[in-house]
C-alpha cells in the first residue's frame, strides 16, 4: 500500500469513529442569532416545532417527544455508547444532572441498541434516558448528519412550548454540560 492510500485509509478511519476525535471548540447558535448554519446544514432550524416522534429508552419506556411539552427539553445526539468522547459528554451531563433536570428533560440519542444503551447507562450511572435511534428516525427528523451510521454530535435545546431555541452544531464533549445550563438559564 502506498503512502497516499495509507493516508486515505487513516482519514476514513478517523471520520468513521467520531467519538474518538479530539474535542473541538463548541459552536452554538441562539434564538437571537441568525440560524443560517443550521439551515444550510439541514439541522432543525431555530423556531422549528419539536418533531412528533416516539422512541424507546434503555429502561424500556416509550418516550413521546411532543408529550414532553411544558418543560424545556435537551436532545443531544452522540455517535456511540462507551467511547471516549461520548463518555466524557455523558459523564459531564450526569455530573450536572441535578441542576439540568430541575430545568429540563434530558434525552441522549444514538443509533446504538437498547442493550448497549442500558450497559452504558449502568456503567456510568447515567440518570437520564438514552433513546434508540437504530432506524435513524430521530436523526433524520432533527436533520442530524450521519457518518457510517453514527450521528454527528449535535444538541438541541427546546423550550417549554416545543420550539427549538438553541442548536449546538459542533459540540465539544468537555464542558458541554455547562453550556447546556447556560442555555437553559437564558430561556428565562
Amino acid at each position: 500500500m502506498n503512502s497516499k492510500s495509507r493516508l486515505l485509509l487513516l482519514g476514513a478511519l478517523v471520520l468513521a469513529n467520531g467519538c474518538n476525535q479530539e474535542p473541538k471548540p463548541a459552536a452554538a447558535t441562539t434564538a437571537k442569532a441568525p440560524a443560517t448554519s443550521e439551515a444550510a446544514s439541514g439541522l432543525l432550524p431555530l423556531g422549528a416545532e419539536l418533531p412528533d416522534l416516539s422512541a424507546t429508552a434503555q429502561d424500556g419506556t416509550v418516550v413521546h417527544l411532543r408529550e414532553l411539552k411544558g418543560k424545556p427539553l435537551i436532545v443531544y445526539f452522540y455517535p456511540k455508547d462507551d467511547t471516549p468522547g461520548c463518555t466524557i459528554e455523558a459523564k459531564g451531563i450526569r455530573d450536572e444532572y441535578a441542576e439540568l433536570n430541575g430545568r429540563a428533560v434530558v434525552l441522549g440519542v444514538s443509533e446504538d441498541s437498547l442493550d448497549s444503551h442500558k450497559a452504558f447507562a449502568e456503567k456510568y450511572q447515567l440518570p437520564f434516558r438514552l433513546l434508540d435511534d437504530t432506524n435513524h428516525a430521530l436523526s433524520h427528523a432533527f436533520g442530524v448528519p450521519l457518518s457510517s451510521g453514527h450521528a454527528k454530535r449535535v444538541t438541541f435545546v427546546i423550550d417549554g412550548a416545543g420550539k427549538v431555541r438553541q442548536v449546538f452544531a459542533d459540540v465539544n464533549p468537555e464542558g458541554h454540560a455547562a453550556e447546556l445550563l447556560a442555555a437553559l438559564k437564558s430561556l428565562g
